[in-house]
């Protein structure tokens, strides 16, 4: 382990830099990131603790459903875990750009992967800590758990990564043996396909559209007793559940010996990785290494097609230009655009299927709830990509980013340059979520106007701290690009974008409401009321104001303040 020690080296420095140093003199960014996520956390407990108490409530079923709920977190969990440690060992092992000085130093193939591949789980396994320990710290007041609950949930957590990041990794090996040289980028459009469908059967399977149907009530006594049935003991998420289920009802002597049984099939995948790392890993390197120089050399032509067709005029355009050239260059980037699209679908599908008519609340109450509701929604799907795509926009430069100060561009051109070239794609985007959304719904017309309004509106904000935070906090010596979204400047910018669009919606829920009530009742709406009105959405309206010139300002400072 020492070997492996050494090459982890660099980046646990790197990160211990990047953590203390850049935030050096900085206390109240330290104070204003430990407030959101302490807000963050406990918005996420509240809600998970809440329903857990609701489900007690339940007589004869609480435990079944709390039981589910849990199974259901757990494979959610394990399926994007699993597809985000192939998307990241695919990068850190195959397609990082020191990877020929590393394979050319005197270390061995196996401790070289073993290295990167801890990396890479480190990498794809931070979001079960980030958004998983409040669901199961509530499950634990919820219960009275002791301490033998944390030990359990403590030691289930790390098999679970480890077990989920030695999967996508035997997979990313498989298929990069597997495939010619000049088919990489095809291996990002199977595994997005792969996952679209894989998470589109298993919401489906749920079927979460019965609960608002009093038809099925009469069945819904033998379907909760079905939820009793154990899942499958192949799956690692019927381990984890058997052991963090029994010591949190205190029932049943098993959880030891499924805790082992996690540990134990996580260390047995570890080992199978590292021996066909032997015998696959460096052939899968330089292959990977050959596809990289082909892709390059056969880009030429269709560069010059799109630089005909971009209105390329002046500095600006030449901006825009080699933006548009590095995205599809990068099948990192493009290779995403196939899941983005399938995600679109299954969200307008899974509207058009509600049966909202057979709801006990009234369809035209429900209906405009729903609607306002999903403003807050398309918003956070859209900081969820902005995190993916915007906020590495500046970093995305490299070190090649001398160019860009030695142009004759100010940093602040730069900026607008990268708000707008990712702004257009973006408005678009959450225009057809809301507006299809209300088609399916039927709103009121006052209902779909203020939704279009309100997301074009978010949108900007959203782009802005993207393109100000990652300018804020960029890093131009990464290998893995992905990488970015996942530190320091990445969290700050998703708890600011959840600040930012719930602000929006709060200052909206009180005017809207009165609007809508006064508009079904046919009543005339007090001064008094217009006045407040006005005010909340003239607060709305300076939030979003701020959002977007703060972060452009910011992050335009901290650039020229690099080359003091």
């Amino acid at each position: 382990m020492e070997t492996v020690l050494t090459l982890l080296k660099p980046r646990i420095l790197a990160f211990r830099r990047r953590l203390g140093g850049r935030l050096e003199g900085m206390t109240w960014v330290r104070i204003l990131l430990a407030l959101i996520s302490f807000l963050f956390w406990a918005g996420i407990f509240v809600v998970v603790y809440r329903v857990l108490v609701y489900f007690q409530g339940v007589e004869g079923f609480g435990d079944i459903l709390a039981r589910k709920l849990l199974s259901m977190v757990l494979l959610t969990f394990f399926s994007i875990l699993i597809f985000s440690s192939i998307l990241t060992a695919l990068s850190t092992l195959y397609l990082s750009k020191d990877l020929p000085l590393i394979h050319a130093a005197p270390v061995t193939v196996d401790r070289v992967f073993l290295s990167r591949w801890i990396e890479s789980t480190f990498d794809s396994s931070w979001m079960p800590f980030l958004f998983g320990l409040p669901i199961f710290l509530a499950y634990a007041q919820v219960y009275d758990a002791g301490l033998n609950f944390y030990l359990a949930l403590a030691g289930s957590l790390l098999a679970f990564c480890l077990l989920a990041s030695a999967l996508g990794t035997l997979i990313v090996v498989l298929l990069v043996v597997s495939l010619p040289a000049n088919r990489m980028r095809d291996i990002f459009v199977l595994l997005t396909i792969v996952l679209v469908i894989l998470l589109y059967f298993l919401f489906r399977f749920i079927r979460p559209e019965r609960l608002v149907d009093p038809t099925a009530l009469a069945t819904l006594a033998g379907y909760l007793r079905s939820l009793e049935a154990p899942g499958s003991p192949f799956l690692p998420t019927t381990w984890i559940l058997e052991t963090l289920w029994p010591v949190l009802t205190g029932t049943g002597s098993s959880a030891l010996f499924y805790l082992g049984l996690s540990m134990t099939g996580a260390m047995s995948m570890v080992f199978i990785d590292i021996k066909l790392a032997r015998v696959f890993y460096f052939r899968g390197v330089s292959k990977a290494q050959v596809a990289r120089r082909a892709v390059r050399g056969s880009k030429r032509s269709i560069g010059v097609y799109r630089k005909r067709s971009l209105l390329t005029s002046g500095k600006v355009g030449a901006l825009l230009s080699k933006d548009t050239k590095t995205f599809f260059r990068d099948n990192t980037q493009w290779s995403q655009l196939f899941l983005l699209v399938a995600l679109i679908i299954v969200y307008l599908y899974n509207f058009k299927v509600l049966p909202i008519e057979k709801a006990p609340i009234k369809t035209f109450y429900l209906q405009n709830i729903l609607s306002f509701l999903n403003m807050g929604l398309a918003g956070f799907v859209l900081a969820a990509m902005a995190v993916r795509f915007v906020f590495p926009a500046v970093s995305i430069e490299g070190q090649t980013f001398w160019v860009i100060r030695s142009a004759p561009v100010s940093l602040k051109a730069f900026l607008w340059v990268k708000f707008w070239t990712y702004l257009v794609p973006l408005i678009v985007l959450s225009e057809i979520l809301v507006v299809l959304t209300n088609k399916l719904l039927s709103v009121t017309p006052f209902m779909m106007g203020l939704s279009a309004i309100t997301i074009f509106f978010l949108v900007f904000g959203i782009t802005a701290m993207g393109v100000g935070l990652g300018a804020a906090y960029p890093n131009f010596h990464l290998e893995n690009i992905a990488q970015v979204a996942t530190g320091f400047g990445g969290m700050l910018f998703m708890f600011l974008c959840v600040g930012f669009i719930g602000s929006v919606i709060v200052l909206e829920a009180g005017p809207v409401y009165t609007i809508f009530m006064a508009r079904l009742r046919g009543e005339a709406i007090p001064l008094v009321h217009w006045v407040w009105i006005s005010v909340s959405f003239a607060l709305a309206a300076a939030i979003n104001v701020l959002a977007v010139f703060w972060p452009m300002r910011i992050g335009a400072e901290s650039l020229s303040r690099l080359e003091k």
